[in-house]
């Protein structure tokens, strides 16, 4: 795993790398590969999100979601990556380090996505473990957390299998799919093994 930056580098050349996956930040050339991906996976990725806008997979949408992007990563509260495939540059998904806490907690939240055909093929394990390294390595956080409905048994097995643990239930926590759903809470400290 190789995080790629220096102070020659600007933040859009920022980049993650990590097994067979790239991560970098959102560019504005990169809106049809992602509108087609999240079209196509949509019924597989609905059950799992808060209800997507009417525009939301429209170019001035994107170039909104750009424009908060650009916000957030200035005032260091969001790191959004974009995952790509190394050996052909498919886009496969998206992680961001969202929600970042400075003071006495050094924290930050974890989300993420895969398209469909990408799913269970190890890119999104890849991914977050590089994200979970630029967290702690890059930003010196020293926690990160992530939650998923308890019917998610893949997101369950994927973040167990790169080091976090399972911390308990949080009622009504998300609103998913038009609903508050309960989820289950986990999360990985800079001090823990990762695997």
């Amino acid at each position: 795993m190789a995080l790629l930056n220096s102070t020659n580098r600007s933040d859009s050349d920022r980049q993650v790398t990590s097994g067979e996956v790239y991560l970098r930040y959102p560019a504005p050339g990169d809106y049809q590969q992602w509108a087609d991906l999240r079209e196509e996976s949509r019924s597989f990725l609905v059950p799992w999100e808060p209800v997507w806008p009417i525009d939301d997979l429209t170019r001035s949408a994107f170039r909104r979601r750009l424009r908060r992007y650009s916000r957030e990563i200035r005032d260091e509260i969001a790191h959004p990556f974009f995952i790509f495939r190394s050996n052909d540059d498919a886009l496969v998904g998206s992680c961001i380090l969202s929600n970042i806490r400075r003071g006495v907690a050094q924290a930050g939240t974890l989300g993420y996505w895969i398209g469909q055909r990408y799913a269970r093929k190890g890119y999104m394990s890849e991914a977050v473990r590089g994200v979970v390294s630029f967290a702690f390595d890059e930003l010196s956080l020293h926690r990160v957390e992530a939650a998923c409905l308890p019917t998610n048994e893949p997101s369950r097995r994927l973040l167990k299998g790169v080091g976090f643990s399972e911390e308990g239930l949080a009622r009504a926590y998300l609103k998913i799919n038009g609903r508050w759903e309960d989820h289950l809470l986990f999360a990985i400290v800079s001090t823990d093994p990762r695997p």
